[in-house]
């Protein structure tokens, strides 16, 4: 499975963005799709997660509210909306594909996300 992130940017606290997560190559053995982040010398970090089967979605606390995790079956294709970001969501994002919430087999190459106060 290959996974291509991309619609990271810079914006001001209140401002929104848009993430996708393009995959491609043996999808079906993948039914979870998540996203995570990570800022410098942080841990990696659970934002949302969400299946391809049921759309069943799944969010960090800090993000429940202000991001919508969703998916576009045909087009192979998981968003991130995030709205009202605070500067405390600067962090590189990472898209992930993974049979499970606890199993995480392929990640994409990140894309950053930086929010001005």
């Amino acid at each position: 499975v290959q996974l291509q992130a991309s619609g990271g940017g810079s914006v001001q606290a209140g401002g929104s963005l848009r993430l996708s997560c393009v995959a491609s190559g043996r999808t079906f053995s993948s039914n979870n799709m998540g996203w995570f982040r990570q800022d410098p010398g942080k841990a990696r970090e659970f934002v949302a997660r969400i299946t391809w089967s049921t759309g069943s979605a799944y969010y960090a606390d800090s993000v429940k509210g202000r991001f919508t995790i969703s998916r576009e079956y045909a087009k192979k294709t998981v968003y991130l909306e995030m709205n009202s970001l605070k500067p405390e969501d600067t962090a590189v994002y990472y898209c992930a594909a993974g049979r499970s919430a606890s199993s995480w087999s392929y990640w994409g190459q990140g894309t950053q996300v930086t929010v001005s106060s």
